[in-house]
């Protein structure tokens, strides 16, 4: 569920599929997973707009490899030596795919690392658009993700939770490494460390923001499901 703290492994079971790497195009068929970092030692420039609606998320480089240029002195690749496409190939051909014929977008799974262990599900997103730029040094990629609003396809709709296909808003990390901070990585309630969420305190429906974190406390599982959207 978007807004809830998990562990690497627990990204895993939840996925049923080792996430070794940043990109993870349509696994078992389904959904694509990308794992993203807005830390400033994060190794890809991922940013946010329109209050977290958006992620523009960023391509990944070649492996490092012995006797190669640095991966990141040169060109992100869109195919590998063999002539399959890479990640970055897979999920520029489905943005392409998106742009020219229409339908429904690919949907994407956005997990977000927050400090060393302890991640954040952001939620459902949609693939629609890709481009290359310039950092300065070489071309990297761009994909542009936007948060999900309930228009799912009804096979994928069917076997989610309802609550997985509210619109999404990536909470800023300052805000939710200051939260977890002051609130020490417990339930505000309970004080139980285990299936937490970043939950807002006057949920967006009505108002609240995802910019301060007045507005945002870590409450477990059970006590994020009784309070659903209501102002307490």
């Amino acid at each position: 569920m978007a807004g809830s703290v998990i562990s690497y492994f627990g990204m895993c079971q939840l996925e049923q599929a080792s996430l070794q790497r940043g990109m993870n195009y349509r696994l078992h068929s389904q959904h694509s997973i990308v794992l993203m970092s807005l830390r400033e030692d994060a190794p890809y420039a991922d940013r946010v707009e329109d209050d977290g609606q958006v992620l523009i998320y960023e391509g990944h480089d070649a492996p490092k490899e012995r006797g190669r240029p640095d991966p990141k002195s040169v060109d992100q690749p869109m195919r590998l030596p063999s002539g399959k496409p890479t990640e970055n190939g897979k999920f520029f051909q489905a943005a392409k795919r998106y742009r020219e014929r229409g339908g429904p977008p690919d949907l994407v799974k956005v997990y977000e690392k927050i400090r060393k262990g302890i991640w954040a599900d952001n939620g459902y997103f949609h693939l629609v658009d890709a481009w290359f730029e310039s950092d300065g040094n070489r071309q990297v990629c761009k994909f542009k993700l936007v948060a999900v609003d309930g228009d799912v396809p009804a096979d994928w709709a069917e076997d989610k939770d309802s609550s997985e296909r509210q619109r999404s808003r990536i909470i800023p990390s300052s805000v939710k490494l200051e939260v977890w901070r002051r609130d020490q990585g417990k339930c505000t309630l309970c004080g139980a460390t285990d299936e937490l969420h970043f939950d807002h305190v006057l949920p967006y429906s009505k108002g609240g923001t995802s910019l301060t974190a007045e507005n945002v406390q870590l409450l477990c599982a059970r006590h994020n499901l009784a309070k659903h959207d209501k102002i307490e």
